[in-house]
């Protein structure tokens, strides 16, 4: 079978060394298949492991191949639809519920790195960044909001405050959150990887689950081997295909496209972002950067619907950075790549149970890595017989794209197209 790599990226070419892993390749009996060994499968798999389950993890590449191997590396708090919409959605029992989870990820990841010893360059405090009075009047909400639910890490900064953190004169202020922070991806994967194995759980890689046998002792298979299990968790998100049919028709993979800066020696950098905290702006189509352990600047933005990969990613990006940054007209790009996310209509992560024994999770729409750690954890929970946390996440109203899958992709971009018109004229 052919060995599907790593795509060209920063972060492969900076990844701590991992053994190969072999493909599956004869007949296999477990409790829990997980399909996808990136933050949402390994996560459930670890927490299932440390609560007595034997599980086995099917990858169809390596490790982290997709969104949690290529994302910005960014720790960012709640969902990508914030906890007042769900409210006005799901009404105030349910919100609470899940207000009370908006901050668990970032928690999780830190007692992970911790607990497993995890090297992935994991730094403290992120930044939203307003250009806008109106973006800054959002902020003054989300602080209140966020505090209503516990969160008490946020500090608002005025013009001159965000100055002292990040050396862009677009900004007119900000929010501070303590409790995010930023790590190197795919170490963080590959990290959890080996917790998993360490704890006696097994990862097959180039081992795509090709058919689900459905009952009461599913079977996944794989090109050259089969795992039976009691339950199976759906992990692949945006590199799923159609393996299950009904999730397919209520997402849409989007790309984000990424670039890594060569080293810009420690002065540059700090002069950049002194605290090293990392930086998302409040536009729709935001823009997000941050340094690495070895002083590149990240810069990433922009969604391309439907997941086609552009042609030439720094022509897309290195504008934006420049915009934010003309110090830099001078540096040059060592790396830019592109990845995929899966976007809901609603913008918020599916969550759900197909039959008795097969558990999904997916949709974080751009707001993945602290969520998946989460999903993981309720995952976990819910195949215990603790289902309180993942019935608040799969009550939450889904919808497919209007179109089907023919249309979908046209009509997520002229959302975006509209969108993007209103960050330009400051709505």
């Amino acid at each position: 079978m052919a060995n599907t790599p790593y795509p060209e990226s920063y972060y492969a070419a900076s990844a701590n060394a991992v053994p190969p892993r072999p493909a599956l390749q004869d007949d296999v009996e477990t409790d829990v298949c997980v399909i996808g060994a990136g933050y949402t499968g390994l996560s459930s798999a670890l927490f299932l492991l440390e609560n007595g389950f034997r599980v086995t993890v099917l990858e169809a590449a390596k490790v982290g191949f997709g969104a949690s191997g290529r994302n910005g590396g960014q720790i960012v708090n709640s969902y990508s639809r914030d906890i007042d919409v769900i409210e006005r959605s799901v009404g105030p029992k349910q919100a609470q519920l899940l207000g009370q989870m908006a901050f668990e990820g970032g928690r999780i990841i830190r007692e992970r790195v911790a607990k497993y010893n995890i090297q992935c360059d994991l730094k403290d405090g992120g930044v939203f960044a307003a250009i806008t009075a109106k973006q800054m009047g959002h902020l003054e909400s989300q602080k209140r909001l966020w505090e209503r639910f516990g969160h008490t890490q946020l500090e608002l900064m005025d013009q001159r405050r965000i100055r002292e953190v990040v050396a862009c004169d677009q900004y007119i202020g900000g929010m501070l959150d303590m409790s995010g922070g930023h790590i190197h991806p795919l170490n963080l994967v590959l990290g959890e990887a080996a917790a998993v194995e360490s704890l006696g759980g097994t990862i097959y890689e180039q081992s795509p689950a090709v058919r689900i046998e459905r009952g009461a002792s599913p079977v996944v298979h794989t090109p050259q081997g089969k795992v039976r299990a009691k339950f199976i968790i759906v992990a692949g998100n945006a590199y799923l295909g159609n393996l299950v049919p009904e999730l397919a028709a209520k997402s849409m993979p989007c790309g984000t496209q990424v670039i890594t800066t060569e080293p810009l020696g420690e002065a540059l950098a700090k002069s950049l972002l002194p605290q090293d905290y990392c930086v998302e702006d409040c536009n729709y189509l935001l823009d997000y950067y941050r340094l690495t352990g070895d002083k590149r600047l990240v810069f990433g933005g922009g969604v391309v619907y439907g997941a086609r990969d552009p042609a030439n990613i720094e022509a897309i990006i290195r504008p934006k950075m420049l915009k934010a940054f003309p110090q830099l007209k001078d540096v040059k790009i060592d790396y830019a790549w592109t990845g995929n996310f899966l976007l809901t209509l609603s913008r918020l992560p599916q969550v759900g149970r197909l039959g008795d024994n097969i558990y999904y999770s997916q949709g974080c729409s751009g707001h993945g890595v602290t969520y998946t750690h989460l999903a993981g954890k309720v995952l976990a929970e819910a195949l215990r017989g603790q289902a309180e946390r993942f019935d608040a996440f799969a009550d939450l109203p889904h919808y497919p794209f209007p179109g089907g899958q023919l249309l979908r992709t046209p009509f997520a971009a002229l959302g975006a197209w509209y969108y993007g018109l209103r960050d330009k004229l400051g709505f």
